[in-house]
């Protein structure tokens, strides 16, 4: 796993938490839940944090991605449902 895309879910994390105020985003991990069932995240925030993650990796990696798309929408198991299926996922974007 990478660790520069990690401290990028974190930081775009604990910079949305600033609003929302959320104890289980204070310290996120790789086991945090974001979205779906005991996610921590709404749809909303769910979409400012992902245009947040995806200017990061472009400023980070000089790569373009582009997070919420069909092939991420119909994964079996959601990219978003934590930080570590996130990282994995993005990982993966740029090395494609």
């Amino acid at each position: 796993m990478n660790p520069q895309i990690m401290n990028i879910i974190k930081t775009a994390l604990k910079e949305i938490n600033e609003e929302l105020l959320l104890p289980e985003l204070e310290n996120p991990d790789l086991h945090t839940k974001l979205f779906g069932g005991s996610g921590a995240l709404d749809s909303l925030a769910l979409v400012s944090f992902i245009a947040d993650v995806e200017e990061k990796i472009s400023d980070a990696f000089g790569k373009n991605i582009i997070l919420a798309d069909e092939k991420a929408m119909s994964q079996k198991v959601s990219p978003f449902r934590s930080v570590e299926t996130l990282s994995l996922y993005i990982e993966k974007l740029l090395n494609d």
